[in-house]
């Protein structure tokens, strides 16, 4: 019987044990019900486990219409840098994947990429809402106001915990109006 060769051994073992290291993780438990025509409109960014686009945000506020073809077309416009950077504009289109509960987004910035949008956490007033991913490596929190109640803010901070996020990694956005 022939044994591995060296070389192959020092790429395969590695890799086993890298394999080994990786774990699923579970599901990202949803709303059970999002009223689309009351999501619409302006969420100001609170804050964030930011994707690069974001990392240095100021005023960042996403703002959601209803499109043909049950397109979500999507405005997320901030500063970069500070209160009088640059505004950004990105227009993503989001599509709703889980016909009836609205609840289960995917966002496309690039065609054909469509990255996951859960909304995990909506108030019943449509007053918050907090947008996770499977991956939980990207999350927001989202209010109606540029300025959340700090209760309710710690609040939503837990939810992510309890959802197996690193909350060290959370990112408060500035707004000039919260100021």
């Amino acid at each position: 019987m022939d044994t591995p060769s060296t070389p192959l051994l020092a790429i395969t073992l590695p890799l086993a044990a890298w394999m080994a290291g990786c774990s699923t993780r579970p599901p990202m438990q949803t709303v059970s019900r999002v009223d689309l025509d009351r999501f619409m409109g302006d969420w100001y960014v609170i804050s964030h486990i930011p994707t690069w686009i974001e990392r240095d945000a100021y005023d960042a506020v996403e703002s959601y219409e209803r499109g043909a073809g049950g397109r979500i077309e999507t405005t997320f416009t901030f500063h970069k840098g500070g209160f009088d950077g640059p505004r950004k504009v990105y227009n993503p289109v989001g599509f709703v994947t889980d016909d009836p509960s609205n609840a289960e987004w995917r966002m496309q910035f690039v065609w054909p990429l469509k990255s996951e949008y859960l909304i995990i956490q909506l108030a019943d007033d449509y007053s918050t809402t907090v947008i996770g991913r499977t991956k939980r490596d990207y999350a927001w929190i989202m209010s109606r106001t540029p300025q959340l109640d700090a209760a309710r803010y710690d609040e939503l901070v837990g939810l992510l915990a309890e959802r197996g996020y690193d909350t060290g990694k959370i990112r408060r956005v500035p707004h000039r109006d919260a100021q």
